[in-house]
């Protein structure tokens, strides 16, 4: 914990459980807090919601590192980790925002850099209202599992693409 009683890492991952693959990050974080509830992990906080909004750059303020876990049509199976750096992008304005946006609003609203961050972006394949995860989505989550872990510990290259297939 800091001083402040901000545990020093932060996930945040978004999506809608009822949209088939839009559920990939509530899903990894489900299974990173399986490995908390376990011991793992207890300098990280887990955080959810349906999808990014301007309030979130205020729980990025005490943090050392940020990951955001969202799934992706177009990210290389099964997932991909990149750096992020702030960005007023078009979504800055809308009611849902991106994670560069989210980091440009904690920028402009501390007057200081945000913390590191970093995007897992999981391969999803299916998003229509009413699906569960498709099979290939829940290899890909799979697969993702480790390398978030791995980045949690600190033993993840942040910029990869990592393809089993």
């Amino acid at each position: 914990m800091t001083d402040h009683g901000v545990r020093p890492l932060l996930v945040f991952a978004w999506g809608n459980p009822s949209r088939g693959d839009d559920a990939l990050g509530p899903a990894l974080l489900e299974l990173l807090a399986c490995r908390q509830e376990k011991g793992d992990f207890s300098n990280v906080e887990l955080l959810t919601d349906f999808q990014l909004q301007v309030e979130h750059a205020l729980d990025l303020q005490g943090r050392q590192r940020v990951l955001f876990i969202d799934a992706s049509v177009s990210a290389q199976a099964p997932c991909a980790l990149s750096a992020l750096q702030p960005e007023r992008d078009t979504s800055y304005t809308t009611h849902a925002m991106s994670p560069a946006a989210v980091l440009a609003v904690y920028e402009q609203i501390n007057a200081e850099a945000p913390p590191p961050a970093f995007m897992l972006s999981i391969r999803g394949y299916e998003f229509e209202l009413g699906q569960s995860l498709t099979p290939q989505a829940c290899v890909n989550l799979q697969d993702a599992f480790p390398i978030a872990c791995e980045f949690l510990q600190g033993e993840c290259n942040p910029t990869f693409s990592r393809s089993t297939r």
